[in-house]
């Protein structure tokens, strides 16, 4: 046997300790299986093997010095003819062994992505032959040796992510063949060699997140072979107009948070393959050169963080692949560009903290991809553009602070329902919160403070929570938060007689409103007090424990007797659904309303539990796009139900188990359901106060809509459904989807539905429950 290839067939167990009988052996690949165990030394006998490849593993111990020759030529055992050695991503460690610098014909030697420590030894840079030596991500400790300037053939280099320290030998420069060279993440200090690109080979260069110090290597103004370079965190210094040319090749660079000076030079229009490019946090002082404009590639320009002055080019707007623009906390002046409107794959911009003028350009209301928005802290004037409301995907912040915006705060802001920050405060806004602002269900966190704000707060969780410092400075908002003024009628009665009739119509119209829902209310108490009909018995007020319609908020319509009707007193014609608690039925109320109704299995669970009536009355509340809506409930002696949202394409469990309905769930719509329950999720945990845990989530308790919509159900229900849970640290949940940890702790936290979650996730992408 010359040759033996095994990689990837999930093999397991240990390597046969008789592989070295095999002595002919020239080729042994047991690479991406799930061995263990330690590496036999019978493979010491394997003379003729040329390359060996035991990567991607589980094999643990060290490397024991016995494989490789004793460098004595004594005798004829050890891997002598070994020319390429992979062993990365495994569990081996300790030290690695001098002997291994014996293997004469060495080519390549990958030993990353393992738990090896201790130093480099020195007798690699022995080996004359090589050309790719990866040590990255060990914990490996010491100097780089010196004698690996003698590699003359090394062409890769890979040290990053280890806790190498001291000076890079300046050798390194005389191996003219390198084209990679990973010194990232380490501990290094001094300067970066002068000559790393002496041979005008060199592609990807990485020193980040060092202590380096010193100028740019001078090798590198004229190294038009450069690919990528990542040089940030670090303490360089140097002039970027002078220590830069032009890099034809050039895809990426990040010399990030530097000490960097000079300006920019227009040669950077020059590198036409610039796909990132990422300067910030140094000195660099100028204009923005036009030529910027030129690199038609361009997805991500941060320049951020240093002094650069005048005006934003208007060329940038033709860079139409954009997608992250930082130019934030320069001195930049004049106008902001109306063009950037025409970026339509930006999804961040901040032009923060500079002295830019005048309006917001309203044709930023077309970045429609946009999930942040910084302008904060500049001399912009002029109203809040309404266009802003189309920026649907706004998710994380939009942040218009610290600068003389005036008029009144547009009330299609309230279109943008992911924003989790909203930043107003620092202007000279009037008039008041519009109302659509109860809309933005997922707002964590509130500024409107030091504006010229009047009128009550909108509805939602956010403005009940806020703290009163977010609104601060605006002497005629009042609300129910701390340390706003309470609103009552008196507070809206100064202001003139036009005033005085807007309140009159107001005051009539809420009178009216209360009237009719109090009308609405007793003639629904009434009629179920009252009800005489076969399906629903008389009772007595004392047999009456809670009232059947506690909660009810939907216009009065879902009565008792309405859905004994449409379900035909809950046949299983009707039924479209099973679970632990109960059965699911779709009922078509008078209106066309069509709802689900599950009937619980026992009517005792009001008696049982009496904070049942205030859990659902909190969970009615609950407004979120991925969370299936609870109506109510409605408790009689003989049915008790929940009323939920219909979800027409019923459950994810359903749908999964469906060969024709599983073809249908792509990966776009799968990768939308995990995304679903991920947001409702996080809704439940982060945006409720108390965060609701929701106990059981499964395919059975995620629903889709017609537009595959995912939806999670029974939220916050599942201890009082469960007929055998009756407090917080009961277990209550599917088999397969509880946390293990909840067996022995019987301690329910988020972390519970996280576990589920991932249990999910895993299930949506096989098909099958894992």
């Amino acid at each position: 046997l010359l040759r033996l290839d095994l990689k990837v067939n999930n093999l397991v167990g240990t390597i046969p300790t008789n592989i070295g009988v095999l002595s002919k052996l020239q080729f042994l690949d047991l690479s991406t299986n799930y061995l263990n165990g330690t590496l036999p030394l019978s493979l010491a006998n394997l003379t003729k093997v040329y390359e060996l490849d035991v990567s991607r593993n589980n094999i643990t111990g060290n490397l024991d010095p016995r494989l490789f020759p004793d460098g004595t030529g004594s005798n004829n055992t050890g891997l002598v003819s070994l020319q390429n050695f992979l062993l990365q991503s495994t569990l081996l460690g300790g030290r690695i062994p001098n002997a291994i610098g014996n293997l004469k014909y060495l080519v390549l030697l990958a030993l990353d992505d393992n738990n090896f420590f201790g130093t480099i030894p020195p007798s690699l840079g022995n080996l004359s032959d090589l050309a790719v030596l990866r040590l990255s991500s060990n914990q490996l400790s010491g100097g780089i040796p010196m004698n690996f300037g003698n590699l003359s053939k090394l062409t890769d280099l890979r040290l990053l992510m280890n806790q190498l320290s001291g000076s890079v030998p300046e050798e390194l420069g005389n191996i003219s063949s390198l084209t990679v060279l990973h010194l990232a993440e380490n501990n290094f200090t001094g300067q970066l060699p002068p000559q790393v690109c002496k041979g005008g080979n060199l592609v990807n260069f990485s020193a980040t997140s060092n202590d380096f110090s010193g100028p740019i290597p001078i090798s590198l103004k004229d190294c038009r072979s450069l690919y990528r370079v990542r040089l940030e965190h670090n303490r360089l210094t140097g002039s970027l107009d002078q220590d830069f040319g032009v890099y034809p090749n050039l895809t990426y660079i990040d010399m990030s948070y530097n000490r960097l000076g000079g300006e920019l030079s227009p040669n950077w229009g020059g590198s036409q393959n610039l796909i990132l490019l990422k300067i910030a946090g140094n000195m660099i002082g100028g204009k923005i050169p036009d030529e910027i404009g030129s690199l038609d590639q361009l997805v991500e320009l941060d320049l951020s963080s240093n002094q650069l002055s005048g005006e934003i080019p208007t060329t940038l707007a033709t860079l139409s692949r954009l997608s992250f623009l930082s130019l934030g906390d320069n001195k930049l002046s004049g106008l902001v560009p109306e063009g950037i409107g025409r970026l339509s794959n930006l999804w961040s911009l901040d032009l923060s903290s500079n002295m830019l003028t005048g309006p917001i350009p309203e044709e930023i209301g077309d970045c429609f991809n946009l999930q942040q928005l910084f302008l904060s802290s500049n001399l912009l004037n002029g109203t809040i553009p309404y266009q802003f409301g189309n920026l649907i995907n706004l998710q994380e912040s939009l942040d218009l602070s610290y600068n003389s915006l005036s008029g009144e705060i547009p009330s299609q802001l309230g279109q943008l329902i992911s924003l989790q920050s909203l930043n107003l405060s620092h202007n000279n806004l009037t008039g008041p919160i519009p109302t659509s602002f109860s809309n933005m269900v997922s707002l964590l966190v509130v500024n409107f403070s030091y504006n010229n704000l009047e009128g009550s707060l909108p509805d939602g969780k956010i403005f009940r929570s806020a703290p009163a410092d977010a609104f601060r400075n605006n002497q005629d908002l009042c609300g129910e938060i701390q340390g706003l003024r309470f609103c009552n009628v008196s507070s809206r009665e100064s202001g003139g007689g036009n005033k005085n009739s807007k309140l009159v119509i107001l005051l009539t119209a809420s009178l009216a409103s209360v009237l009719l829902l109090s009308f609405i209310c007793i003639g629904v108490f009434v009629y179920c007090r009252h009800q005489n009909s076969p399906e629903v018995p008389k009772e007595n007020d004392t047999s009456r424990s809670v009232n059947p319609f506690s909660i009810w908020h939907f216009d009065g319509k879902f009565l008792y007797q309405d859905i004994l009707e449409a379900t035909k007193n809950f046949d299983d014609m009707y039924c479209i659904g099973e679970g632990g608690s109960g059965k699911v039925y779709k009922a078509e109320i008078p209106g066309g309303q069509v709802v689900a109704v599950k009937k619980l299995w026992s009517s005792e669970i009001i008696e049982k539990d009496k904070s049942f009536v205030n859990e659902v009355e909190t969970l009615t509340e609950i407004r979120h796009r991925n969370i299936v809506k609870l109506h109510g409930f409605c408790s009689q002696s003989r049915h008790t139900f929940l009323v939920y949202e219909l979800m027409e394409r019923g459950s994810l469990a359903k749908i999964l188990s469906s060969d024709r309905e599983a073809k249908e769930l792509d990966w776009n719509k799968r990768l939308r359901v995990v995304n679903g329950v991920a947001h409702a999720l996080c809704y439940l945990h982060h945006d409720c106060v108390p965060p609701i845990i929701h106990r059981d989530i499964s395919s059975k308790n995620v629903l889709l809509s017609s537009e595959f919509e995912a939806c999670v159900s029974d939220f916050g229900t599942a201890r009082f459904l469960k007929p055998d849970s009756s407090n917080w640290t009961a277990v209550a949940g599917t088999y397969g989807y509880v946390a293990p940890e909840l067996a022995y702790t019987m301690v329910v936290t988020e972390k519970c539905d996280v576990y589920s979650f991932g249990v999910l996730v895993l299930e949506v992408v096989m098909g099958k429950h894992p």
